[in-house]
């Protein structure tokens, strides 16, 4: 795999689309569409630059999604390279309560990891038999080792999309070195719909705010690039052009909320 520096581990990438007033999603049984198709592309070329993509088990189980390259192109360059044609697939769950069925483990020849906490990984190696590779993520389940024994298994690069409840743990815990915002042209208005993060002690504040490193407008939505560590940038060889030391943290339970940027994949 590609891996753009050496660390304890690799570049994280956040990816997600929200609206004006700050929400993933709506309060129906209906996902609710955020981006449109130019930059539905756009985070494909994105997913196409990475080793590994993470999402929370809770969007597995709501969204269902493929987490796939969709441009043949992209795939085909990809296997050009000697990597498989999407990333390899990668969840955490702290309950184990993981369908074997869902396209996150069906879909696409690549491998698929789940991180576990300790105490529901008999649950879930039972759920799952060889749909994945579960691993043991501690007690409460840690980013910190689950993202080491990713860097181990040679992944440079992670984009994370999701939900709001595991964006919020990379970032309260500085475990994010990059952040891609999407802001949808309108509002939700609802406080009973997911926020793209939840209340905490975020490392980015007034006094020590994030750096704006690109906008751009894709059609009716535009595109938030923020510099998240001095890690920035270290992967930029292997994104397209123009196309697109922290504490531990302890994962929260299966309870995170899609970001709709996969378009279903």
């Amino acid at each position: 795999m590609e891996a753009p520096f050496a660390g304890d581990r690799p570049y994280v990438l956040l990816s997600c689309a929200m609206s004006i007033d700050g929400y993933i999603d709506d309060a129906s049984a209906e996902r609710l569409r955020l981006s449109n198709e130019a930059d539905f592309d756009r985070v494909d070329a994105v997913r196409a630059t990475c080793d590994a993509i993470l999402v929370g088990a809770a969007t597995i189980r709501r969204d269902d999604p493929r987490l796939l390259v969709r441009s043949q192109r992209r795939r085909e360059a990809r296997v050009g390279r000697g990597l498989p044609p999407s990333p390899l697939k990668v969840t955490v769950s702290g309950g184990g309560d993981l369908d074997p069925a869902a396209q996150f483990f069906t879909a696409g020849d690549v491998e698929k990891i789940v991180y576990s906490a300790t105490g529901a990984l008999g649950k879930a190696r039972e759920r799952l038999g060889d749909a994945a590779s579960v691993v043991d993520a501690g007690e409460p389940l840690s980013f910190p080792r689950a993202l080491a024994d990713l860097a181990a298994r040679g992944v440079g690069r992670l984009m994370v999309e999701g939900g709001g409840g595991i964006h919020t743990a990379f970032l309260t815990a500085g475990l994010a070195d990059e952040l891609q915002l999407v802001v949808a042209p309108f509002f939700v208005g609802d406080a009973a719909a997911p926020r793209f993060v939840a209340d905490g002690a975020f490392p980015w504040t007034p006094r020590r705010p994030a750096r704006l490193v690109e906008v751009r407008q894709l059609e009716d939505v535009v595109l938030l690039r923020y510099a998240l560590s001095d890690r920035y940038g270290a992967s930029d060889r292997h994104a397209p052009s123009g196309n697109h030391a922290p504490p531990n943290s302890d994962a929260p339970p299966d309870s995170d909320a899609p970001c709709d940027h996969s378009a279903g994949g």
